[in-house]
């Protein structure tokens, strides 16, 4: 029975015309989904210590903190920005959920976000929790040279 809601919004989202793409099903209806790589771009410029990076060459946007990758958007076919998840069940959650889909080449607490699935209030949240993730996992030494944690 729980899983009825579930099932019932894969249908719901199945169903969308392909003239709807780009809005997403919000508390008021069907609202328009701006995320794309420049909001990506903007917003993890604003975290302490982030850098960008190619490290694969072709146009990447590789976003780090002291070396690690937190997000990264691909180069040819730009479907959207991956991010990590704190574990393997929270990434299965939101893949079932219809928020993301399983993010290539990468580990299983992986996610990738397609552009215009979730709205930008999400899509920053997301980006701003696997900062986090990786941040948190960086010796002491290392996470009090950063800078301030907002």
């Amino acid at each position: 029975m729980q899983m009825m809601p579930f099932v019932f919004m894969r249908r719901v989202i199945a169903q969308v015309p392909r003239s709807a793409k780009g809005l997403v099903w919000g508390c008021r209806g069907w609202q328009t989904a701006h995320m794309s790589r420049q909001l990506v771009n903007q917003h993890c410029a604003t975290l302490p210590g982030a850098t960008v990076s190619d490290p694969w060459g072709g146009g990447h946007d590789c976003w780090k903190v002291a070396g690690k990758m937190f997000a990264v958007t691909g180069a040819m076919a730009d479907h959207g920005v991956s991010v990590k998840c704190v574990d393997i069940e929270t990434a299965t959650l939101l893949i079932d959920m219809g928020r993301g889909m399983r993010a290539p080449y990468l580990h299983k607490s992986w996610i990738r976000l397609p552009w215009g699935l979730i709205p930008d209030a999400e899509l920053i949240e997301r980006l701003t929790i696997s900062y986090q993730i990786i941040r948190q996992a960086l010796p002491k030494k290392v996470r009090a040279g950063l800078g301030a944690v907002f």
